[in-house]
């Protein structure tokens, strides 16, 4: 029986252990909460949100600093280190394919968000300053 891809935008919520997800969500409900009743704070936590990093951003830069480092050294220091951007590429690709590889547990759980998170936040925010 072959399982299909989740969406592009469940990829990472999908593979993130449910109370992390759960945490995520309470921060974000607490921080609503707060600008609920500071709301002349709103307009700079929302230009926080606009650069704020996602996970998919955070993965990117971090695999291909890595990849550079490993082929400088693997060019410099010792050949056998060239294995190591191939096997950052694959896990790349496998999560590009399931929302999964070795650093997005990590980052999940220091609270690196998806961007679908992050632009919840941002609407919920608007719509609170709206209302005043």
């Amino acid at each position: 029986m072959s399982e299909t891809l989740p969406g592009t935008a469940e990829r990472v919520p999908t593979s993130t252990p449910e109370h992390v997800n759960e945490r995520l969500r309470e921060e974000i409900g607490d921080r609503l909460r707060y600008y609920a009743d500071n709301p002349d704070e709103i307009d700079g936590r929302v230009a926080e949100l606009e650069r704020e990093w996602d996970v998919e951003r955070t993965l990117e830069a971090n695999a291909s600093a890595l990849i550079l480092v490993f082929l400088g050294l693997g060019a410099t220091v010792d050949r056998r280190l060239l294995a190591m951007p191939a096997v950052i590429a694959a896990f790349l690709f496998q999560h590009a394919l399931q929302g999964w590889c070795p650093p997005v547990p990590v980052l999940r759980r220091l609270g690196v968000r998806t961007q679908r998170e992050i632009d919840a936040e941002r609407r919920a925010l608007e719509a609170i300053r709206d209302a005043q």
